[in-house]
């Protein structure tokens, strides 16, 4: 009944005039003093490639130091700093193997460099069913699993939901798949106590500025395993200076890798590795904060009937970095007029059923370049999803300024959907 609706316009006009937001959304925080500091130590210098430092010399460069910080952060042994967290997912899916003819499993709810990622190895996507929390749909990922042939699984974890890690894992396991953790909106997550991007071969995060660590752009990859590692650092362009990496496995296990490893250079900077140091002890501040701002919107909008919200696993924690809502069962052209709506009152909301990719917001039917499947469940859950980011620079009063705009806009549209049902319904009464 909904979708009879669907035709019929909903005007664009607030049905409220006032409060009206005027923050920035996207906004970042400035960064550290101290990282100002370093970046004008180094500029002074010149000295902005990572081997530069010469360790004969007792010197050990800012993106080494980086490496290292990282590492113990993350809980994993190794870690490696790259140009951005798009060339560690490649990166990571070249060390692990992939390439013409692989096949890589990967949730149908992420962004265009996920899949861009998968193509860029040589390997071929296989787009998986997502669920109602957003996260990869199990059932369907061991299908596909069977059906493709795929030897890998890159699983990311879109806009922070941390799915169910120990039943993906198993999953693995029985399957045979490889797992890579795209971090890239779960810098700072956790899974039963521990970091997110613990459980596969390799985790990748992103370090672009609308990510949890800042440096413009910039990609940090971890893992355990020493060969894995070897590799990767060999990819990312480390020549014959792989000693002069923070937290590498030994030079035995790179060594072993050389001849037949090919250069893909994209390593990071001296310059980024000097701000993003910094504020690696600010992170778990920063998810508290966002947690925080995230929760009091989340919990005005779960007072409304239209409204569902994701819900994490029993031991997912997520970084409430951007908020994500659906408005199950209301025709698109509605939820078109929520989108205009909130932007005439100043609150910017992404929809990923629009019927046009729109900034950072697209959807798999729009990447041409990838194999087409259907994923009819993706598909109506992708129609009503909504996606706003939230900036730390926000403060509680204005969450709650922005959980009341929503709240009205969409109580008012749900209230025209109902009495539109309602008129049809009398209709096909009177007609019977």
């Amino acid at each position: 009944m909904a979708q009879e609706a669907s035709d019929m316009a909903f005007s664009p006009e607030p049905a409220h005039a006032a409060p009206i937001f005027e923050g920035d959304f996207t906004a970042q925080e400035p960064l550290p003093r101290e990282a100002a500091a370093r970046a004008t130590a180094l500029l002074a210098t010149g000295r902005l490639h990572r081997y530069t430092a010469d360790p004969a010399r007792g010197e050990i460069s800012e993106a080494a130091r980086l490496e290292a910080e990282f590492a113990a952060l993350a809980g994993r042994r190794h870690a490696l700093a790259v140009a951005s967290g798009g060339y560690a997912l490649a990166t990571a899916l070249r060390a692990a193997g992939a390439g013409p003819g692989t096949r890589v499993l990967t949730g149908s709810f992420t962004l265009a460099p996920v899949p861009g990622a998968i193509l860029a190895a040589g390997a071929t996507p296989v787009l998986v069913e997502i669920d109602d929390n957003l996260a990869i749909d199990l059932e369907d990922l061991a299908a596909k699993a069977r059906e493709s042939g795929a030897t890998c699984l890159l699983l990311s974890h879109m806009r922070g939901h941390v799915p169910d890690i120990d039943a993906i894992v198993s999953l693995c396991e029985t399957m045979g798949l490889t797992l890579i953790e795209d971090c890239a909106h779960a810098t700072g997550a956790l899974w039963r106590g521990r970091p997110a991007g613990r459980h596969g071969l390799f985790a990748a995060h992103s370090t672009q500025s609308y990510k949890h660590l800042n440096s413009g752009e910039g990609g940090l990859l971890v893992a355990d395993d020493d060969d894995a590692m070897a590799r990767a650092i060999l990819l990312s362009g480390s020549y014959m200076f792989f000693d002069r990496h923070g937290a590498a496995p030994p030079a035995a296990h790179i060594r072993r890798h050389v001849a037949a490893t090919p250069n893909i250079s994209g390593r990071m900077d001296e310059l980024r590795a000097a701000v993003l140091r910094p504020q690696l002890p600010l992170l778990a501040g920063r998810v508290a904060r966002w947690n925080g701002l995230h929760d009091i919107i989340a919990t005005a909008l779960a007072a409304l009937p239209a409204v569902a919200l994701p819900k994490p696993p029993e031991g997912a924690v997520r970084v409430g970095s951007s908020l994500q809502f659906r408005l199950p069962g209301w025709p698109s052209a509605a939820v078109a007029a929520l989108v205009e709506r909130a932007r005439r009152r100043g609150v910017v909301l992404k929809w990923f059923g629009a019927p046009r990719p729109h900034g950072y917001t697209s959807r798999h039917d729009m990447w041409r370049h990838v194999p087409r499947i259907p994923l009819p469940r993706t598909d109506e859950i992708l129609r009503t999803l909504l996606d706003m980011r939230i900036s730390l620079l926000f403060t509680p009063d204005d969450a709650r300024r922005i959980a009341r705009i929503l709240v009205e806009e969409i109580d008012a549209l749900d209230g025209e959907i109902r009495r539109r049902q309602g008129h049809l319904r009398r209709q096909r009464l009177t007609k019977g």
